[in-house]
């Protein structure tokens, strides 16, 4: 339990800077879009592939693969199941509630937590290749097949995936895991270094995103959809994921203590930019990533606490 606190406590401390860093403004306006897109298309794919090249494939690509899978589509599906006659939003608005209510912020915070809760950052790539490899292309599609703008071909989208750098990072290390192949030091210690600057550069801007933080507001309209949404997302589908890993595919001890406390993330920032992309459930998007991203930690404490870790 103390690794727990300690871990949980590592993260709270540098997100805390984050967030003095945005509400000085010392870093200018642009502080959070420049972090998120340095973590995104520099750091975050070094840091996938020196952790997958050094990981177990069959584990990455196993059980918790499933779980993360099957937990997101389960949580989607009851979010849909429960508000399609009650709130009687458009299809798109739906499919825009539905993906914030299953997908999980895996790269800015699972893989800090992932480090210094669960003590193995590879217990957040399968969560990782899931959304970028297949669930978000998917939800996209149906976004499109929804709306009269942004009409995506399924090559365009297929071919966006596989620029994504993540993808490509995650890819990369996972042939060299599989491969055995050995990358000359001279290659591997510029990508290490660059790999270490993204767990802080993600923490710092997701402190700078909590400066200004109001969910809820009265105006938008959306209240239910949110509140559902978020429920959702914290408490559903880290129940569903520990049912699965536990009833399922039998897992116990750590594994099963990932699969839960990466399904315990908050909504990714990502749905609120798919949202203003389409111009579809925006208030519902930004508003869920604003609850579950103040409620997440203090929740996944409590998960660890009722897991015994």
């Amino acid at each position: 339990m103390t690794g727990v606190l300690e871990g949980f406590s590592i993260i709270w401390v540098v997100i805390a800077v984050g967030y003095l860093v945005g509400r000085t403004g010392v870093l200018g306006p642009q502080a959070r879009y420049v972090l998120n897109r340095v973590t995104f298309f520099v750091a975050s794919p070094a840091l996938l592939f020196t952790t997958l090249a050094e990981s177990d494939p069959v584990a990455v690509l196993g059980p918790l693969l499933w779980v993360a899978g099957l937990s997101a589509v389960l949580a989607a599906l009851a979010y849909h199941l429960a508000t399609t006659r009650w709130l009687q939003r458009p299809a798109s608005e739906r499919i825009v509630a539905a993906m914030a209510a299953s997908t999980v912020n895996s790269a800015n915070l699972g893989l800090p937590i992932a480090l210094y809760v669960l003590g193995d950052m590879s217990y957040a790539a399968p969560i990782i290749l899931f959304q970028l490899a297949l669930y978000q292309p998917v939800n996209l599609a149906m976004l499109d097949a929804t709306t009269s703008k942004h009409r995506t071909t399924l090559f365009a989208l297929v071919l966006a995936t596989a620029k994504n750098p993540m993808i490509i990072g995650s890819l990369l290390g996972l042939v060299v895991a599989l491969t055995g192949f050995e990358v000359p030091q001279i290659v591997l210690e510029p990508v290490n270094l660059i790999a270490g600057a993204s767990i802080p550069a993600m923490l710092l801007a997701f402190g700078i995103s909590l400066v200004g933080s109001k969910p809820l507001e009265k105006a938008s309209g959306r209240r239910a959809d949110v509140l559902v949404g978020s429920a959702a997302k914290l408490v559903l589908q880290p129940l569903l994921a520990w049912v699965l890993a536990y009833y399922l595919f039998d897992l116990r001890g750590e594994l099963l203590v990932a699969c839960v406390i990466m399904a315990g993330l908050p909504t990714a920032q990502n749905i609120f930019v798919t949202a203003s992309r389409y111009e579809h459930g925006v208030v519902i998007a930004k508003d869920t990533v604003l609850m579950t991203t103040i409620c997440a930690i203090p929740l996944m404490m409590a998960l660890a606490l009722l897991l015994g870790i």
